[in-house]
């Protein structure tokens, strides 16, 4: 690896795929050039990569993480590190800060999933002392998401109840974490002990086994006048339960594609509930930086924690995108470069 004169090095390593041909979507670790921080952007020494659904389904083609005619991607929205230098327009101050990073990849060629990273100032996010590179490279696409789905339309309060379906999940993780600390009671469902005990962890009052246990019972029981919101990751096998415990003029947020057909029951129209519909990428700015912003409140008062983790090395970026693939439990994380071996940044 070779420097410039700004001890910054020219040359990095990478985790990246070709978007055609006959290995498309095929991780490989190559030596690339190093980037360069633009007007507005920071460069980040990255620490720790993040990997989430939609980096493994963007290189199968199944998301929209990236943008037209990009012929190779480094993969990962989310990750954190240091800030080595920046771009004209941003506070040589940042230079030596700890940062967790969002929507990295979004619509661009270059992701977390690499030594080096230029990106928008904005979404180089200051890191709290309290608080790890393992989870800040877990924030980004989880947290914003969770907190969209709870806040985006202003209704959620101290003492509502919650169902966050899924809640084991980065998503649902963050959900029950970001409910409690504004004063909701949360129930979530889970698939088994090792994720009842995440949830429990993670704040719910009431853990739900969809396995064993009949859902909806149990939350009704909990919630005689129904949930005011249920955090849904999967529409298609819970809608029924949904029907049946949410309150009236309650909002069914959904946060992941189902790919059967979901009729909704005749007693959701009873209910006078809303099923709303969302993906963290394509909404408004305005929305993303409110989420943003509450996901940064949430954090600074140790709100909120990190999943854990399954780890992998830059050099397996490809196994870890499986193991997301395979729903492993917890948060899947690469391993870029310790701390002690981030370079010193630009003067």
């Amino acid at each position: 690896m070779t420097s410039s004169p700004s001890g910054l090095p020219t040359t990095m390593l990478a985790a990246r795929y070709p978007t055609s041909g006959p290995d498309a979507g095929t991780i490989r670790l190559e030596t690339v050039p190093c980037p360069e921080p633009g007007v507005g952007e920071v460069l980040v020494a990255v620490v720790v990569s993040g990997v989430n659904p939609t980096d493994w389904k963007s290189r199968s083609g199944g998301a929209i993480a990236g943008g037209a005619d990009i012929p190779w991607v480094i993969p990962n929205q989310d990750g954190a590190g240091v800030i080595v230098a920046v771009g004209d327009g941003v506070p040589a101050d940042r230079v030596g800060e700890r940062v967790w990073m969002w929507e990295a990849q979004w619509q661009r060629a270059s992701g977390t999933a690499a030594e080096y990273i230029a990106l928008p100032s904005t979404h180089a996010v200051p890191l709290p002392d309290h608080a790890g590179f393992d989870l800040g490279a877990g924030l980004g696409i989880p947290a914003m998401t969770a907190h969209h789905c709870l806040f985006a339309d202003g209704r959620l309060g101290s003492g509502d109840q919650v169902l966050v379906q899924g809640g084991a999940g980065a998503v649902g993780h963050a959900a029950i974490e970001l409910a409690v600390h504004a004063g909701a009671r949360v129930a979530a469902t889970v698939s088994g002990p090792e994720k009842a005990a995440l949830a429990k962890a993670a704040g719910a009052e009431l853990v739900v086994d969809y396995r064993t246990e009949d859902v909806a019972a149990t939350v009704r029981a909990w919630a005689p006048d129904g949930v005011a919101r249920i955090i849904e990751v999967d529409l298609a096998r819970n809608i029924e339960d949904d029907a049946k415990v949410i309150a009236d003029g309650g909002v069914i947020v959904v946060y992941a594609r189902t790919f059967d057909a979901v009729t909704p029951p005749p007693a959701l129209m009873a209910s006078n509930a809303s099923i709303a519909f969302m993906l963290i990428y394509k909404i408004p700015q305005t929305a993303k930086f409110a989420a943003l912003e509450g996901v940064v409140a949430a954090l600074a008062e140790g709100a909120l924690t990190e999943l854990p983790s399954t780890r992998f090395t830059l050099a397996d970026a490809g196994s870890a995108h499986d193991a997301v693939e395979g729903s492993v439990v917890g948060k899947v994380l690469i391993d870029v470069a310790p701390p002690t071996e981030v370079p010193d940044s630009q003067d």
